[in-house]
């Protein structure tokens, strides 16, 4: 396929994803999601809480205590970066990890850990 016809395609489907979100941004219940997240997000800063906070106290069912490893140990949070320049993914428990020391020797602590895409418990 030609540089060209790549090109005309990505237009097309550029115009049509605005399409989309032109439909989305017009529907009622995604204004009223948007409103209720805006709010929730709101009030967890206000209240100095993160979701896996309001997610333990509106399922009690879920074991409170942290998880631990076998040396007694609370297991450390898993993070996900993702390097913006080359879309390349690191998934990790702690700052030992060869390329994510090679990444920030690059580009700076701070400019890294602005990557994190998500933590999980």
């Amino acid at each position: 396929m030609s540089l060209l016809n790549q090109y005309v395609q990505k237009e097309q489907q550029l115009k049509q994803l605005q399409e989309e979100m032109e439909r989305l941004e017009a529907d009622q219940r995604l204004q009223s999601e948007l409103e209720f997240k805006k709010k929730l997000e709101s009030l967890m800063e206000e209240f100095s809480k993160r979701p896996a906070d309001v997610i333990a106290l509106l399922s009690p069912e879920q074991p409170s205590k942290p998880a631990t490893t076998s040396t007694g140990r609370r297991r450390r949070r898993l993070k996900v970066y993702e390097n913006p320049h080359t879309g390349d993914v690191i998934k990790t428990r702690g700052g030992n990890h060869k390329e994510l020391r090679a990444w920030k020797s690059e580009y700076g602590d701070k400019t890294v850990e602005s990557w994190v895409v998500r933590t999980e418990d």
